[in-house]
């Protein structure tokens, strides 16, 4: 893909970093395109630069993030817009779409590195939904003494590769958390046939538990919910629906209607609300991702 080195001298290019300047209307990769030439040989692109090259699931990051790569030299190109990791043992690089990239289990690593733990579990679940991450790759990875491997663990114990969508997935770790036992994915069958796959049954309870995102408010899958839920009224099930309103603002609303047969406790809602505090979901999460990375000033004390 094309790019420019040197002094840009036309408004039909784009500057990427000193001395780097990509076509305004060029591929959405040719940023990537550029600054894999200021990367040394054995070094390949990681964290969420990675993640976003295989289409992984990421928490709303911050603006302003830079790209970053991984590499087991101690030499490291110096530019704001490249932060480079440096990797032990030396990363096994592979190509995408023409782009030098480290491994999965890697690029896991570097996220847990400096991503909290929601955020970790959310990618992991894309992951190994994808097929990018086996099982068995990611048990040897948790058997290593690598920076980021402790945090990857804690959401290895919290993943899921039938989630279908991010907050489907911080949905389930709600009610994981706040000791709701539930069953991704459930299907319901009456007389040989499936009235409905449901996001979480809720374990002992004929009752699902779904994430509804914008989509099913479209006219089309609007009335297919509608149909679905007279079928499940008719065989006996309930089902509530939630937005990331209740998911992030209010999840006392989901504690309350996941409480069945014992009472209410609201208190079990802290371990959910220390996931959000260090994630990335909130706004304050992400100006922490910032302070940590090193590129917000911290707030000075008089």
């Amino acid at each position: 893909m094309p790019f420019l080195r040197g002094r840009a001298r036309s408004s039909a290019w784009t500057r990427v970093a000193y001395g780097l300047h990509v076509p305004v209307d060029g591929h959405p990769e040719a940023r990537l395109h550029a600054l894999a030439g200021q990367l040394h040989r054995g070094a390949g692109f990681t964290h969420h630069t990675a993640a976003r090259m295989r289409g992984w699931w990421l928490p709303p990051l911050p603006e302003g993030l830079p790209e970053f790569a991984g590499q087991n030299a101690r030499n490291r190109p110096r530019r704001a817009e490249l932060r480079i990791i440096r990797t032990t043992p030396e990363p096994e690089i592979t190509r995408l779409r023409g782009l030098p990239i480290v491994s999965s289990t890697d690029v896991l690593l570097a996220l847990a590195r400096h991503l909290g733990l929601l955020d970790v579990v959310v990618a992991l679940d894309s992951a190994l939904r994808r097929g990018d991450v086996t099982p068995q790759q990611l048990a040897c990875t948790l058997a290593c003494r690598r920076f980021g491997v402790r945090r990857l663990r804690a959401a290895a114990s919290l993943a899921d590769p039938r989630s279908e969508s991010p907050y489907e997935t911080l949905l389930r770790v709600l009610h994981v958390v706040t000791e709701v036992a539930v069953v991704p994915q459930h299907e319901l069958w009456v007389d040989g046939h499936l009235v409905a796959r449901g996001d979480l049954r809720l374990v002992g309870h004929e009752t699902f538990h779904e994430y509804d995102g914008a989509g099913h408010r479209e006219r089309e899958r609007h009335r297919s919910d509608l149909r679905r839920d007279r079928d499940l009224e008719s065989a006996g099930w309930v089902r509530r629906g939630y937005t990331d309103l209740e998911v992030i603002p209010r999840p006392v609303t989901i504690l309350r209607d996941a409480t069945i047969g014992r009472p209410h406790a609201p208190d079990r809602l802290e371990a959910w609300y220390d996931l959000l505090r260090e994630s990335c979901f909130p706004p304050a999460g992400r100006r922490r991702l910032l302070l940590r990375l090193g590129l917000l000033a911290a707030p000075t004390r008089n």
